[in-house]
């Protein structure tokens, strides 16, 4: 595809899921607040996939997918479900105590880069001087809102830890999304293999819950239950599949770009309903993430 991205997202095919995957995980961050409000992260990440599991084999089966993988196709199931499904989302989790959600929306769009690292040295994917450029400022910019947070932290506040937690939930959804896209992963149907992962995904989720958590929680919320459905079907099964298409389309590190988007909506929501404080130091950090990440995404892509 050497035509500029831009061009290309605004085809409906492509447009459509990037824009409803924005949408979706934009408010994602903000709903994942409540999950954590009282109940151990790692519970919380439990009760999401083992809701989305079965109901990502069912929409594997609705649209008359062969749940058979192969042994090649289930070791990379587990592979993604353990970076992905477990990884991920753990520290995800445990970010958004130290951070607000705005803050850890924004250091997950940086997946762009150890995405496009990732795609060059596993998939020959070319990384062109331009998506540097963009990425270098939106690093930039990054590092001006984390300066702004850690100011605004209060007395105690584990800032740090919040950051190390972001950086490692996005190496290991960076490789995940990456690897899901190698020849094993083409030659099986993408709702198949998410549907397998997940599955693999939640077991290690236990695991990880019963060692670091102790026995489960359950909840008696009904807000609770309803947030975790929300992240189980909207904020898992349905755009998880569009999303991992997008990496299929537009190359793993282009498809990233979706962040752009996600983090426009999830500082807006973090603003409105977590009284996000801005000053010019964020504001500034704001604009040059948004530019790096757009001057990136103005990049051709150069044949393989």
């Amino acid at each position: 595809m050497n035509a500029p991205v831009q061009r290309a997202v605004l085809r409906p095919a492509i447009a459509m899921p990037f824009a409803l995957v924005a949408l979706i995980w934009g408010s994602t961050w903000w709903v994942i607040i409540g999950q954590i409000d009282g109940v151990p992260a790692s519970w919380s990440v439990v009760w999401r996939f083992a809701l989305a599991t079965p109901a990502m084999f069912l929409v594997a089966l609705a649209m008359g997918r062969s749940l058979r993988l192969g042994a090649a196709g289930h070791r990379l199931a587990l592979v993604i479900g353990a970076a992905q499904f477990c990884g991920n989302y753990n520290f995800v989790y445990r970010a958004e105590l130290h951070l607000t959600s705005g803050i850890v929306a924004v250091m997950l769009s940086l997946l762009l880069v150890p995405n496009a690292m990732l795609a060059r040295a596993l998939l020959k994917q070319p990384i062109t001087p331009r998506f540097l450029v963009g990425s270098a400022i939106a690093l930039a910019g990054i590092a001006l809102l984390l300066l702004h947070e850690a100011r605004e932290a209060p007395v105690g506040g584990k800032v740090l830890l919040g950051i190390a937690f972001a950086v490692i939930a996005m190496l290991c959804a960076s490789f995940s999304n990456v690897i899901q896209a190698n020849e094993t992963g083409q030659a099986v149907p993408m709702e198949s293999l998410l549907a397998w992962a997940m599955l693999y995904g939640t077991i290690c989720d236990v695991a990880v819950a019963l060692v670091t958590s102790g026995p489960p929680v359950i909840p008696a919320s009904l807000a609770y239950w309803l947030g975790t459905a929300y992240l189980a079907i909207l904020g898992s099964v349905v755009t998880f599949p569009l999303y991992y298409t997008l990496i299929r389309k537009l190359g793993a590190g282009r498809a990233a770009y979706n962040g752009v988007a996600v983090v426009i909506v999830a500082m807006l929501i973090s603003t409105v309903l977590e009284d996000y404080r801005w000053s010019l130091l964020a504001a500034a950090g704001a604009v040059l993430a948004v530019a790096g990440l757009v001057i990136a995404l103005s990049a051709r892509r150069p044949a393989a």
